[in-house]
């Protein structure tokens, strides 16, 4: 509910400071004291935009203040949704500087304008007879009918199966996509898999190969070259091996007379045995060296084939290609396996389906059965406030099972005639502003009892009625402010009387400027403003009796 509002330099408002009580508050002034100007003002908390040359002064800004207490507005999730702080006590403020730019704040936390408009549509709901009324809109209309059903509990659950529904059809639609798109490429990943698994790659194959094939590219040379070595060593007439021989007998003829000559003799010794070692080696590797023009081919073969995949999908080891090859094997593997996460998804959907037709048919079938009641109830109230021809049929059609929404398989429909004769019709186009005005009363009135509705303001929707019928649109209103806070902006002294306060808007001259302002009138006042609504500016005794009884009654 709104407990608080404050207006400073907007329009004729210098400074307003406004507290509401919870359950009826009246408006009442002359026409043109400002009473708009004040609507004007909250609808600038509501997130309506603003010009700046609608201020009182224009060198200052203009700041608006709402003080809501919301704790029964189930508005955590809103808040949590905009990363905004939940407080008891919620403060909108807008601030409009003289050159036009605006800031707008929930708990003095900064927000948009659509976030302002989106919390302002939740906690006020302003009602006139030139105002598009939400009557007209289906979601509405839908509402009053399962409030009044009492199908809260039968739509959260028809609500959470409707979700995972959906989680679940945007799910098989994407792997569906996925799928497709997979199967395009099984055959391609599969042909290059099969390429990659029948090469039997090993990480180290390739340096082992180009070694291989660098000896038996050369085998010749190398053969050559180590019968070479191996003739000099031992072979030729003055080879290696003879001299060393040779030069040990030398000194080992001379030890006896040259102790120093031991250690040379042992040094060439080891040498001699290097020597032999080294000739043998080369005398092994020599034979074991032959031209093998098979084993040549089978290397290029089996290189050409590396470095052709290699090449094709730009890589430059056999690790690479390995890693490729299982990365291709992960793929087929996902492909086979989305085909049994399809099947199953499919499965799930239609079990998911089956029951959303239970629960949705279950919906319909209880809101068929409270459109006789809505109708009758709103009909008598309709005769109470003064339309007593009027018909709301409530059209309720059941959709086809392909047709879900989050709210059912129903469209539902108002359709209303203010006149005998006249076939009911969409409200749009048959009811006039004030009609629609005391429809909303009594819908508003039904569904109060039932849900938490936000604070509602009626501007002036009593026009063209007076006496009994305007009592009992005031005792309606009376009893709506039982279940939630209305303001009403009336000049109808039976409305007026049926507040639990009373304000008064009007002008005063101060420095030759025009002043709006607004104050609570005390009880004695309001027998006074409701008399001079009655009978004029100066009322008579009978008028201000008749205003006694009225505030009495």
């Amino acid at each position: 509910m709104l407990s608080r509002l404050t207006i400073r330099n907007y329009a004729l408002i210098e400074n307003l400071d406004i507290n509401f009580s919870k359950n009826l508050n009246i408006i009442t002034g002359e026409t043109g004291a400002g009473k708009s100007i004040i609507l004007g003002a909250l609808s600038l908390i509501l997130g309506q935009r603003a010009e700046s040359k609608y201020f009182y002064n224009q060198q200052k800004k203009c700041v608006i203040e709402g003080y809501f207490h919301i704790g029964n507005y189930a508005l955590g999730n809103f808040f949590e949704e905009k990363d905004l702080d939940l407080e008891q006590e919620t403060v909108l403020r807008r601030e409009i500087s003289a050159d036009g730019k605006s800031r707008a704040f929930v708990n003095d936390t900064p927000v948009n304008l659509t976030t302002l408009r989106e919390l302002g549509e939740r906690l006020i709901d302003i009602h006139s007879q030139h105002a598009t009324l939400e009557i007209n809109d289906e979601g509405f209309q839908l509402l009053v009918v399962d409030t009044l059903a009492a199908n809260e509990t039968l739509l959260q659950n028809y609500q959470k199966n409707y979700k995972a529904y959906r989680k679940s059809v945007n799910r098989l639609k994407e792997l569906e996509e996925i799928n497709a798109q997979s199967k395009s490429d099984q055959d391609y990943f599969q042909f290059q898999f099969e390429e990659l698994d029948q090469a039997n790659l090993a990480e180290d194959e390739q340096d082992g190969l180009e070694q291989e094939l660098n000896s038996l590219t050369h085998a010749e040379e190398i053969k050559k070259n180590l019968l070479a070595a191996s003739f000099v060593l031992s072979e030729d007439e003055r080879s290696v091996l003879l001299n060393l021989k040779e030069a040990l007998n030398q000194l080992q003829q001379i030890e006896k007379f040259l102790p120093d000559a031991g250690s040379l003799t042992e040094r060439l010794q080891s040498s001699l045995i290097e020597i032999k070692d080294i000739q043998s080696e080369i005398e092994t590797l020599e034979q074991g060296t032959y031209i093998d023009e098979e084993r040549l081919s089978e290397v290029n073969e089996r290189l050409d084939l590396i470095y052709k995949l290699q090449k094709k999908h730009r890589v430059g080891s056999n690790k690479e290609l390995i890693a490729i090859r299982e990365s291709l094997s992960e793929k087929l593997n996902s492909i086979s396996s989305s085909e049994e996460e399809l099947d199953k998804l499919k499965i799930e959907i239609e079990h998911l389906r089956a029951e959303l037709v239970v629960l949705s048919d279950t919906l319909s079938a209880s809101r068929n059965e409270v459109i006789p009641s809505i109708e009758a109830k709103v009909k008598e109230m309709l005769a109470d406030v003064g339309m007593p021809n009027s018909v709301l049929k409530i059209e309720n059609v059941l959709l086809s099972e392909d047709e879900f929404n989050s709210n059912g398989r129903n469209k539902v429909q108002f359709l209303f005639s203010a006149n005998k004769g006249q076939e009911p019709a969409p409200m749009n186009k048959v009811a006039s502003g004030g009609e629609l005005s005391r429809l909303m009363l009594a819908i508003k009135s039904l569904i109060s009892r039932h849900i938490a509705l936000p604070t509602i303001i009626f501007d002036e929707i009593d026009t063209g009625i007076s006496g009994e019928v305007a009592q009992k649109v005031g005792r309606i209103m009376e009893r709506l402010s039982e279940s939630m806070q209305v303001l009403a902006i009336t000049h109808l002294p039976q409305i007026a009387s049926k507040g639990n306060a009373h304000y008064w808007v009007y002008k005063d001259d101060r420095e030759d400027i025009t002043h709006t302002n607004i104050r609570e009138l005390s009880t004695d006042e309001r027998v006074l403003e409701i008399a001079k609504m009655l009978s004029g500016e100066n009322p008579g005794e009978f008028a201000l009796q008749h205003a006694k009884e009225l505030l009495e009654g």
